[in-house]
């Protein structure tokens, strides 16, 4: 079992930053596929980035693209969503996920994912 933890939610002004961080408990971690999706008030959670185990694959949803960084730190069991030049349609609950299948592919679907964090609150004002 997986646990996943999102920190660095916030309310912030449009043209502003975030950096989100996932953090996983156990020895797999460095294994997975991860992601990052939000849901907007009143929406269906969508894609919005994901990263291969070894960083060495990743893919944006074309509304962030430009904008948002996936990273990840495979000592430290974390990964990252840097978040620049906010808008207020960015406005959403962020969730980490992570898949366990092994190989090097990406994954943009919410079924495809296996484990999931509680979310983290992130509000942009115009």
């Amino acid at each position: 079992q997986v646990q996943l933890v999102e920190s660095g939610g916030g309310l912030v002004q449009a043209g502003g930053s975030l950096r989100l961080s996932c953090a996983a408990s156990g020895r797999s971690f460095s294994t997975y596929a991860m992601g990052w999706f939000r849901q907007a008030p009143g929406k269906e959670r969508v894609f919005v980035a994901a990263i291969n185990w070894s960083g060495g694959s990743i893919g944006y949803a074309d509304s962030v693209k430009g904008r948002f960084t996936i990273s990840r730190d495979n000592a430290e069991n974390t990964v990252y969503l840097q978040m620049n030049s906010l808008k207020p349609e960015d406005t959403a609950v962020y969730y980490c996920a992570a898949n366990r299948q092994l190989g090097s592919n990406l994954y943009s679907w919410e079924r495809e994912y296996d484990y999931w964090g509680q979310g983290t609150q992130v509000t942009v004002s115009s």
